[in-house]
């Protein structure tokens, strides 16, 4: 008797019954869903990382004596970092049970994932997509703390020499700033470093290195712009419109 009717027997005798060609489909388009899904998800959570990491004024750290490992822990993005790890781990997990999974390595399943969640992510993010998505998770969700909630913490310790607000009046020498307790400020800034994406306008928001000389007196030695890069090209724009 052949292998193959001693396989029929065996399965005869066990009351076997061999499983219809649909379900290895089914199952196979199952794992393959799961891994786009998990692509996609891992992508939206890189592109996270890379603008949380845009935010962190990682120059501070030298201004800093003792609270550098506070700085970093305070504004790194523990949340997504883990939320990519776990869907680049479900997304291999896809990878292994699909039709032809048994031919990729750990390491080839790791940089295949991985490959495609950080390009994804990373073109994701150049579009603005990690900010809009950061955003909306800040405003949707009541116990996540966003990186602009964060930074409003970190720059709102004028007593530590970082301030920062709402610039509401301009002098030749000075500035009027409301800060995130709407508390007003009179801002020196006659000796600070102001580089060219900074807008000294009403109604922009700034972040200020220095120091108190008084109780709503602040004496800056930079100016920073509060969301980053572009504003000489708004300060271009607002001069033609004068």
């Amino acid at each position: 008797m052949e292998n193959s009717d001693e396989l029929i027997e065996k399965m005869k005798l066990l009351n076997l019954k061999p499983k219809p060609g649909w379900h290895f489909t089914l199952k196979t388009t199952f794992y393959w869903f799961l891994f786009l899904v998990s692509v996609v998800l891992g992508a939206f959570a890189f592109a996270i990382v890379l603008f949380t990491i845009q935010q962190i004024d990682f120059d501070l750290i030298s201004h800093m004596s003792h609270s550098r490992f506070e700085f970093l822990m305070g504004l790194a993005p523990f949340f997504w970092i883990v939320s990519l790890i776990i869907f680049l781990v479900v997304a291999m997990i896809g990878i292994k049970n699909s039709k032809k999974g048994y031919k990729f390595s750990f390491s080839k399943m790791v940089l295949f994932s991985a490959s495609f969640s950080i390009l994804a992510g990373t073109l994701f993010f150049i579009g603005g997509g990690g900010e809009w998505l950061e955003n909306a998770f800040s405003v949707r969700m009541g116990l996540y703390e966003g990186v602009q909630d964060k930074k409003e913490k970190f720059w709102s310790m004028p007593e530590n020499g970082y301030l920062s607000g709402t610039i509401i009046e301009v002098a030749e020498t000075s500035i009027q700033l409301t800060d995130f307790h709407e508390q007003i400020w009179k801002v020196d800034i006659e000796h600070a470093n102001i580089p060219p994406a900074v807008l000294i306008f009403e109604g922009e928001k700034i972040k200020i290195i220095g120091e108190i000389t008084s109780s709503s007196n602040f004496q800056a030695t930079e100016i920073r712009p509060w969301g980053g890069n572009g504003g000489g090209q708004k300060r271009q724009k607002r001069k033609g419109q004068k």
